[in-house]
């Protein structure tokens, strides 16, 4: 399946991006030309891989049956960038937060683990560049 996308100068360091499904608005920091009036691309690559894995997740959390004790799930990336040019991420590490009462701990784990190590094709995408990592974190309430 071929995916395309267009994206447009709007000026100094501003782009607009039509991508499947919206728009995103591209800048970059005062300090380097950009007005601060968009995401920066490589932290969209971050977004990309919460967005790709935490869909699986949930997506296989309904297939289980166990979304229903789940009142809040949040995941969280944090990327190092290489010193050198081009500078990309050397070391992600990415943290699932389940919060809920009565939640299948096994299941939730089996979830994330399929995500990681068979769904998500941006977390084999990243690993192809980068040591990436995972854990998980429950809070009971």
């Amino acid at each position: 399946m071929e995916h395309k996308i267009t994206t447009e100068w709007l000026g100094k360091m501003a782009f607009n991006s039509t991508v499947i499904g919206g728009e995103v608005a591209l800048d970059a920091d005062k300090s380097v030309g950009g007005q601060d009036k968009g995401v920066r691309p490589k932290s969209l690559m971050l977004s990309a891989l919460s967005g790709c894995t935490g869909m699986d997740v949930t997506s296989l959390m309904k297939k289980m049956r166990i979304d229903e004790n789940v009142s809040k799930f949040t995941i969280k990336v944090s990327a190092n960038l290489t010193e050198e040019h081009p500078k990309i991420y050397k070391d992600v590490h990415v943290i699932y937060s389940f919060e809920g009462k009565d939640m299948e701990l096994k299941k939730l784990e089996k979830a994330v683990n399929l995500s990681v190590d068979r769904y998500c094709g941006v977390f084999e995408m990243f690993r192809r560049f980068a040591n990436v990592s995972h854990e998980i974190v429950y809070k009971e309430l």
